[in-house]
């Protein structure tokens, strides 16, 4: 098939409405955010192509990439589905303390423990991904900071990654989607239209001993993503 599957991987909290944007911005790429499809064969690319007609109309002529994003384990119902040609990844982290206490500023039903739990499942989880995939070719890799603080760098490198003509920009189009519960960030920032740069909360409730251990996780998860992704 001439098109490709672009899926950004990340977790709740990672910057992903942010990039997703930027990316969907790029007329070679055409979605919105998170679908909620669950995916088991290459025939439900078509169930996201059809979404995201109906989400945001016709696809512009140079399309190369329908895009979704995935911020959960429950979503590839036969992982080996990532292994396909037609699929792209990209794979987005943040540090477990800002990524931990807006977890919870999300979910405020959770506790420590189980934002601590989603956080190293998931991050595991991505591990798991790249190591299947085992392409770079395929596969590109970064970190919230990088896109906040090395933002042209990241720019260049997604542009060489993925082969678009258009360089990205860190002014992004609003979607009749941007803001809405299910899809991605509600906040007000994310309705701005660019990226903006803010001081990160320096203290947090969350336990030192439950940070230490999303650390871990988040270490972990970089040596395994930069050993098997490209990356800036």
């Amino acid at each position: 098939m001439p098109y490709k599957i672009l899926f950004l991987l990340g977790h709740m909290r990672s910057g992903s409405s942010l990039l997703s944007h930027i990316l969907v911005t790029n007329p070679e790429i055409v979605g919105f955010g998170e679908t909620h499809i669950k995916y088991s064969v290459e025939g439900d690319f078509e169930k996201l192509i059809l979404k995201i007609h109906q989400v945001v109309g016709n696809s512009p002529v140079d399309l190369n990439y329908f895009f979704d994003k995935i911020l959960h384990n429950n979503m590839f119902i036969n992982e080996a589905i990532l292994c396909s040609e037609q699929v792209y990844l990209i794979f987005l982290l943040r540090e477990p303390q800002q990524s931990l206490a807006s977890i919870i500023k999300l979910k405020p039903h959770w506790n420590q423990k189980q934002a601590l739990g989603y956080y190293s499942r998931r991050l595991a989880k991505l591990e798991t991904y790249a190591k299947l995939i085992n392409s770079k070719k395929r596969s590109f890799f970064l970190t919230h900071d990088q896109l906040l603080h090395k933002t042209e760098l990241v720019f260049k490198s997604l542009q060489y990654f993925l082969q678009v003509q258009q360089p990205f920009s860190e002014e992004y189009e609003i979607l009749p989607t941007t803001g809405m519960r299910f899809i991605g960030d509600q906040s007000e920032r994310i309705k701005s239209g660019r990226i903006i740069r803010y001081n990160q909360i320096s203290e947090s409730s969350i336990s030192p001993d439950l940070i230490k251990q999303g650390i871990q996780a988040f270490d972990q998860c970089i040596n395994t993503l930069s050993e098997y992704c490209q990356t800036i």
